[in-house]
C-alpha cells in the first residue's frame, strides 16, 4: 500500500507542476478576456473543455464502515481518468468521463459455509459514464473573478472489469470463468470537488467520487445483500477549448455588468475631461507668456552658473561652481600639476603585495590583507595615481579555470579599493592565468610564488 501511495504522490505532483508551469505562461490579464456583454449567447464563451486526472482507487468509501464490506481491509491503488464537458449554463454542464485503474482489498468476510478469501484484485478496464455537473459559487459580488468553483456530479454509465480472488492457500481464480473473465456492469458515479483557476482556460481540479456498482460482483465475492461500491480521489487539470474566451463555468456576470456601467458613463467623463484640459491649456499659455516676459527682463542680469558673467554675455554657460573664468565666462586654463611616484609610495604598494592572501582556490581576500590595501586606497585617493592589477596563477588546473581565477582575484582587489573611495576609472584589472611565471612550477614554493597579483603604479 505504501508503494501505491508513493506512485500516487508522483502522479499528483506531476500534474501540480504541470499546472504551475501552464499558469505561469498564460495571460494574467482578465480585463479584456473576461468581459462579455451581459445576457450574451453561449457563443461568446468557452463551453467545451477536456480534463485529465490521476489519483487513488480504493474499495473504502465515506458511506458505511470497512467491517461491513465484503473485504474488511481496503487497499489503495493508482487510478486515472479523463473527461470531455459541455457547459450548458453557468451552473449546469454535461460531461462524459473515462475511468481506469485497479481496485484491491484484503480479508474477506466469512460466509455461512465458513469460506473466506485473503485478497481480491479487480482490473477496471474502463468506466464510461454520462454525468451532470453542477457548479456553485461562480458568481461573486466581491471579486471580478471567482478563484474557486465548488461542484458536484451525478450520472450513470457502463464499466468493464475483471475480478480475481485469492484464497487463504494462495490459489487465484477469476470470478467469471467463461470467455476473458471480464464483466460489463451498470454503475452510478456521484462526486464532489473544487476547481481552482490557475490561468485563463486552465483549472486545477480536486475531486472525490463514489461509484455505486449495480451488482455484488465487483470484488468477486458475493456476501450479504449490499451492492459493491468504490471511491476515487483525484487531482487533475481542466483545459477550456475554443480560443481566448472566458469559461462559462467560471465567468462572473456581475463583473461584466459593472464594466458595462463604467463604459456607459465613459463618454460623460471624457467630455468633462476635455473641458478641464482646455482650461488647463489656457492657463498654461498665460503662464508661458508671463514667463517669457520675465525671462526677457532678467536675461541681462541673470547669472545661472554663478561665475560672475550674466547669461546674456556668457559664452561658456553651466561652468562648475568655483571655476575661475575670463570676461566671456569661459574657464581659465589650468596649470599642469605633475605628481611623482616616490619610494615611499612604492613601499606602500610592496607591503600590500607582501600581505596579500586569498582563500585557497577562490577570489576571497583574507582579512589580514585589508590594512595594507587600505593604505593603497588612500594613496590613490590623495595622489590620483593610476594602478594596473595583473593576476597570475601556477600551472595547476585548466587554462580556462586559471584565467578566470586570476581575473577574479584582480577584480576582487579593484572592488575593494573602489569600495574604500578609490576612483574606479583609474584602476584596471586583468587576469593572465599561468602565463609569465617568475619561478619554477615544479616545486610547491615556486608555484606559491607564481600565484600572485602584481601592482603597477603610475
Amino acid at each position: 500500500m505504501k508503494t501505491s501511495l508513493k506512485k500516487a504522490s508522483l502522479v499528483l505532483s506531476g500534474i501540480l507542476v504541470g499546472g504551475k508551469l501552464l499558469a505561469q505562461t498564460a495571460d494574467s490579464s482578465h480585463v479584456a478576456t473576461d468581459y462579455v456583454k451581459p445576457f450574451s449567447a453561449n457563443t461568446f464563451y468557452n463551453t467545451w473543455s477536456i480534463g485529465v486526472n490521476g489519483g487513488v482507487l480504493t474499495p473504502y468509501t465515506i458511506f458505511g464502515s470497512n467491517r461491513n464490506q465484503d473485504f474488511t481491509h481496503p487497499k489503495s491503488e493508482i487510478g486515472y481518468g479523463a473527461f470531455i464537458k459541455d457547459q450548458i449554463t453557468s451552473a449546469v454542464a454535461f460531461r462524459v468521463d473515462y475511468l481506469g485503474g485497479k481496485v484491491e482489498g484484503n480479508d474477506s468476510q466469512v460466509d455461512q459455509l465458513g469460506d473466506s478469501y485473503s485478497h481480491f484484485t479487480t482490473k477496471l478496464h474502463y468506466g464510461l459514464s454520462l454525468s451532470t455537473e453542477i457548479t456553485v459559487g461562480n458568481i461573486s459580488w466581491h471579486d471580478n473573478k471567482s478563484a474557486i468553483q465548488p461542484y458536484f456530479t451525478a450520472g450513470g454509465g457502463i464499466m468493464s472489469y475483471t475480478p480475481v480472488i485469492t484464497t487463504a492457500a494462495g490459489a487465484t481464480s477469476n470470478f467469471k470463468t467463461d470467455g476473458s473473465g471480464s464483466i460489463n456492469e451498470f454503475y452510478v458515479p456521484v462526486g464532489v470537488g473544487l476547481k481552482f483557476d490557475l490561468a485563463p482556460g486552465i483549472n486545477l481540479d480536486l475531486g472525490y467520487q463514489v461509484n455505486f456498482v449495480y451488482s455484488d460482483n465487483f470484488d468477486g465475492y458475493k456476501y450479504g445483500l449490499n451492492n459493491d461500491r468504490f471511491s476515487y480521489g483525484h487531482i487533475g487539470l481542466e483545459f477550456a477549448l475554443g480560443g481566448h474566451k472566458p469559461q462559462l463555468a467560471t465567468h462572473n456576470p456581475v463583473s461584466s455588468m459593472r464594466q458595462e456601467y463604467l463604459w456607459e458613463n465613459q463618454h460623460t467623463r471624457k467630455e468633462l475631461q476635455m473641458q478641464i484640459d482646455a482650461e488647463k491649456a489656457q492657463n498654461d499659455q498665460l503662464r508661458n507668456d508671463l514667463n517669457t516676459t520675465n525671462a526677457n527682463l532678467a536675461k541681462f542680469t541673470t547669472d545661472s552658473d554663478g561665475d560672475g558673467v550674466p547669461d546674456f554675455y556668457d559664452k561658456c554657460p553651466n561652468t562648475p561652481p568655483g571655476t575661475k573664468v575670463d570676461g566671456s565666462g569661459c574657464p581659465l586654463p589650468k596649470a599642469e600639476v605633475k605628481v611623482y611616484v616616490t619610494e615611499q609610495d612604492r613601499e606602500i604598494v610592496k607591503e600590500a603585495i607582501r600581505n596579500l592572501e586569498f582563500d585557497f582556490g577562490k577570489s576571497t581576500i583574507r582579512e589580514h590583507s585589508f590594512p595594507s590595501l587600505d593604505k593603497v586606497a588612500q594613496l590613490l585617493i590623495d595622489k590620483k595615481f593610476h594602478l594596473k592589477l595583473a593576476g597570475y596563477t601556477d600551472n595547476v588546473g585548466s587554462v580556462a579555470a586559471n584565467l578566470k581565477l586570476s581575473k577574479d582575484r584582480a577584480e576582487a582587489i579593484k572592488t575593494y579599493l573602489v569600495g574604500k573611495g578609490a576612483d574606479a576609472s583609474l584602476i584596471t584589472a586583468e587576469g593572465y592565468g599561468k602565463a609569465h611565471p617568475i619561478a619554477t612550477n615544479k616545486t610547491a614554493a615556486g608555484r606559491q610564488t607564481n600565484r600572485r597579483v602584481e601592482f603597477s603604479l603610475y
